[in-house]
């Protein structure tokens, strides 16, 4: 495949403003002249695509640069392709802005100017001028609109928020961690045989489903456990006399209880 670059950007949906610029930035490696015409192949999209992957995640170009700089300039597609299927984001998700009628057609509701002061707390919303707003989390904007909306202290979600935040990251990084060093690195070691590295692609796509089910349903089942926790067991219970004639039982003392 050689492709101008013209035909490079309209392949990876950007400009061929932006495709000199990342090229002049040293993110896409020299084109292959012919003539005074360069040429670019399915290296070049690829590490382009893998670009625009690592932006999603929110990463600043000199971020990039320094991720690229531990990737070699004869990476195949391949390659970089197992990049890609191991940095993508999870949740696809950038900030958008939008006016009050479109707000409330992505959350579904009409939201007033107190829940939108209050989602603006949360740090899901940022009030612009001229009766705007920045999203910050789209695919969270409809959920954390009900949360808003309860008859709950600004405190709890707040408290509620930050303690989700706290302990899902930690959980991402150790599962990170883990993927890493149990299944990225032996790849790496047995020299990155192509059979393993189709694997790995599919396996990082598969993954990521599952996991968020396995993590919302786990979740769930330790809310019970929390709950159930928080009943009295039985031995903590006061204990019953015995059933009086009308079906009433009386203390310890004999008396009827109360």
């Amino acid at each position: 495949m050689e492709l101008t670059v013209d035909e490079l950007a309209s392949r990876a949906g950007v400009s061929v403003r932006t495709v000199r610029y990342y090229a002049g930035r040293g993110l896409l490696p020299p084109p292959r002249l012919r003539g005074r015409t360069g040429l670019y192949g399915p290296e070049h999209l690829a590490r382009l695509e893998l670009v625009r992957e690592l932006q999603s995640l929110g990463l600043t170009l000199a971020a990039i640069e320094r991720h690229l700089e531990r990737i070699p300039d004869d990476a195949t597609p391949e390659d970089l392709a197992l990049q890609r299927a191991l940095l993508s984001p999870w949740t696809p998700d950038r900030p958008e802005e939008m006016d009050r009628h479109q707000l409330d057609r992505r959350a579904g509701r009409h939201l007033d100017d107190e829940t939108i002061k209050r989602l603006a707390a949360l740090g899901v919303v940022e009030e612009l001028p001229a009766g705007r707003v920045r999203v910050i989390s789209p695919g969270l904007l409809r959920v954390s609109a009900e949360l808003a909306e309860l008859p709950l202290p600004l405190e709890t979600l707040r408290a509620s928020q930050e303690a989700v935040q706290r302990h899902t990251s930690a959980l991402a990084e150790e599962l990170q961690r883990n993927f890493q060093e149990t299944v990225v690195r032996p790849y790496r070691e047995r020299g990155r045989q192509p059979q393993e590295r189709q694997m790995l692609i599919e396996v990082a796509a598969r993954l990521k489903p599952l996991m968020i089910q396995s993590l919302v349903t786990s979740f769930q089942q330790a809310v019970d456990r929390a709950i159930r926790r928080s009943v009295p067991a039985d031995d903590d219970r006061p204990a019953k006399g015995p059933a009086t004639p009308d079906g009433g039982s009386r203390s310890a003392s004999g008396g009827p209880a109360c």
